[in-house]
């Protein structure tokens, strides 16, 4: 095991709420320095997020109504990760229902904790490339409220720089992304 990486030792586990896409449990712990303590997390199966680059160098993103945030945010378009689904398989899936595009070419860039300090999610970030425009509009979960939006990477890099844009899965794969426009000249 590498220095820096000794398990803790589990003591008990509760679980306080079983929900649709999350559960939220509190865990007693012994860390390795013989401390012991309660530590909450909220337990998510992954999300699988896609950077959608259009032929002429755009970026596909969505503005989604986020309950938590009380507004709009301006997101690449995302999804949870099913129970035994490939994340691949979820971001395909996702970047058709949000968007009304197909990619043809899928690299993926990363991957990532969201909010290590209370949930184990990791988002896994894909370069989407040679994107199709479907013919039938994008469909949208019941649950969804959102517009497709297209911007080049400096529109967005002025977005975060404003504050117009603070989704940080979003924030975090345009720079995973961004050695990959700029190899293509994909510069806004």
């Amino acid at each position: 095991m590498p220095p820096g990486q000794e398990p803790s030792q589990l003591l008990s586990k509760r679980l306080f709420y079983q929900g649709r896409k999350f559960n939220f449990e509190v865990t007693r712990l012994r860390l390795p320095n013989q401390v012991e303590g309660d530590w909450e997390c909220v337990r998510h199966p992954g999300g699988a997020l896609a950077v959608p680059v259009t032929p002429d160098g755009k970026l596909v993103l969505v503005r989604q109504y986020r309950f938590a945030a009380q507004g709009r945010l301006l997101e690449f378009p995302a999804g949870t990760v099913e129970p035994n689904e490939d994340p691949a398989a979820t971001v395909q899936r996702e970047i058709e229902e949000e968007t009304g595009y197909r990619a043809h070419r899928w690299q993926k860039l990363g991957e990532f904790f969201l909010a290590p300090g209370y949930s184990d999610e990791i988002i896994y970030a894909f370069l989407a490339q040679d994107l199709e425009k479907l013919e039938l509009p994008p469909s949208q979960d019941e649950d969804e409220d959102m517009e497709t939006i297209l911007m080049t990477p400096q529109e967005l890099e002025q977005a975060i720089q404003s504050g117009e844009a603070v989704d940080a899965k979003t924030i975090c794969s345009l720079l995973l992304a961004k050695p990959f426009l700029e190899d293509k000249g994909v510069r806004g």
